[in-house]
């Protein structure tokens, strides 16, 4: 064999082997019985690396250069026996797995048999040991979804003194204002926590969203301007009354441009097509999300510390992550707010998973023709265990809903004391009705969990000037050779739609 011919072969190796190492597989795992797919299974491909089907049961993974070779993946789901695949089954195909019947009792011995308040106790009591409280480097994939729903604008015109703002301007105004709107905000990177302060590492991100709605809102600010420009007096003053409230506001004081480098920096954005304050703004969703786990002192989800309001029942064991659990349906004495299932670690009594949804609105709010009702309020966190036996976060799905109402009347009154007669000048009143549902949706998946040092932590200095890059449509290209949360349906599909 030549050298020319040797190295040849070597060369076909070498990137072949690179090939199949970077390469990315895909699936999607459904019930072997029901033929329904099954979501936020675990896929393991690796010691320490997985990833977790979406809601439609889809996954993807893409092996590194540095990943050990595999011979098989294994799958995991509560209810289901773990099973293990070969690489070869992954690609394009839909993979069963089979689900295993809770079993009541001659699964596991116990010294003494615990009733299902007595777990709960004990879970409470283990809390301070079980909650991880070290310094913790995570790396993540976050997805927000947010869905907007205009039910009704009515802005009930009545009267106007000035011509530019007749009925049909303001009817305009609400056929202007998208009825369905919808926002995606996917990123990838690491967060930081010690001793409850947060700092967050963006590697990469991307928004979806319809810059026309955007748009159509400046476009009627910069017609509403104009009109204030052409008809009202800068050194008047604006008395609006709604209802019994009235307030005074100087004509100049809303009338006011950005400030230069305000203007400027706007600009820079929108030319970037670039969202600002990435940084703040996922550093608040992980303040949302980690308020609200079922330990935490001010959560809505209140099982454990309202656990007195519930119904607990022991429906069976199972096993997570190889680790036996006890299996807790919970359900409202009377006024709790929720129903759910809690899997509690046998040997220490850790929750390694919560499912959970609101029976009734958790808030509901009505004074003077403002409505508020807070009504969706549900969804699942698991936790894995950590090198000091504590445990953290491996995965949230969370959905949070709310509608909103204003039916109030709504008058401006234009007044200038430097004109000799009557102060009033111009008036317009409205008699305003508006309606919106808007929901929430919170993806979190933790793929490594990294104990660190406080010095790391303090060390660690942050991007504030990363931004998301706007897509106009998803693009399956985007987060190729990264591992992250396969999308659902909607936002494959989601695309800006040209105007006419």
């Amino acid at each position: 064999m030549t050298f020319k011919f040797q190295s040849i072969i070597f060369i076909i190796l070498f990137f072949s082997f690179h090939i199949v190492s970077a390469q990315t597989f895909s699936s999607k795992i459904v019930d072997g019985k029901t033929k329904k797919a099954i979501p936020y299974a675990t896929i393991q491909y690796g010691e320490n690396q997985g990833v977790i089907t979406n809601e439609e049961g889809k996954f993807s993974f893409t092996l590194n250069e540095d990943t050990t070779p595999l011979d098989s993946i294994y799958i995991s789901s509560m209810g289901y026996l773990q099973t293990g695949f070969t690489l070869d089954q992954l690609n394009d195909s839909i993979l069963f797995i089979t689900p295993k019947a809770i079993e009541l009792s001659g699964v596991y011995l116990f010294d003494k048999e615990l009733g299902a308040n007595e777990i709960i106790e004990k879970m409470i009591e283990g809390l301070p040991k079980n909650v991880n409280k070290a310094p913790i480097k995570q790396r993540f994939f976050l997805r927000q979804s947010v869905f907007g729903n205009i039910q009704k604008v009515d802005f009930g015109f009545e009267k106007s003194s000035i011509e530019e703002l007749d009925k049909t301007f303001v009817d305009s105004l609400s056929a202007a204002i998208p009825k369905y709107s919808y926002h995606y905000t996917e990123s990838l990177g690491d967060f930081y926590t010690n001793d409850s302060k947060n700092k967050i590492d963006i590697l990469k991100a991307a928004e979806l969203y319809d810059k026309k709605d955007v748009a159509s809102f400046e476009d009627f600010s910069k017609k509403m301007k104009n009109i204030f420009e052409n008809n009202i007096k800068t050194d008047s003053y604006l008395k609006i009354k709604s209802g019994i409230f009235s307030e005074k506001v100087q004509v100049d004081s809303i009338m006011s441009d950005f400030e230069a480098e305000e203007a400027a920096q706007f600009e820079r954005e929108m030319e970037n097509d670039t969202v600002s304050n990435l940084i703040d703004n996922q550093k608040y969703i992980f303040d949302e999300l980690l308020g609200e786990l079922y330990h935490q002192e001010d959560t809505k989800l209140n099982v454990v510390d309202k656990y007195r309001k519930y119904n607990f029942e022991l429906v069976g064991y199972s096993d997570i992550e190889e680790q036996g659990v006890y299996i807790i349906d919970f359900e409202p004495k009377g006024g709790a707010d929720f129903r759910g299932r809690l899997f509690i670690n046998i040997e220490d009594f850790a929750v390694m998973r919560v499912d959970f949804e609101n029976l009734k609105n958790l808030r509901n709010f009505r004074l003077l023709g403002i409505f508020y009702r807070e009504i969706i309020y549900k969804g699942s966190m698991q936790f894995s265990k950590l090198s000091n036996g504590s445990y953290d976060l491996k995965f949230v799905d969370f959905t949070f809903g709310r509608w909103f109402r204003i039916d109030r009347p709504l008058d401006i009154i234009e007044k200038n004391k430097n004109v000799k007669g009557r102060r009033k000048q111009n008036e317009l009143k409205l008699n305003i009705d508006f309606r919106m549902t808007n929901t929430n949706k919170w993806e979190l998946v933790i793929f490594e969990n990294e104990l660190i040092e406080p010095s790391q932590f303090d060390s660690f200095k942050e991007n504030k000037h990363v931004k998301a890059t706007y897509l106009a449509k998803y693009d399956p290209d985007f987060w190729k050779g990264y591992n992250i949360m396969e999308p659902n349906q909607a936002i494959r599909e989601f695309t800006v739609t040209e105007s006419k």
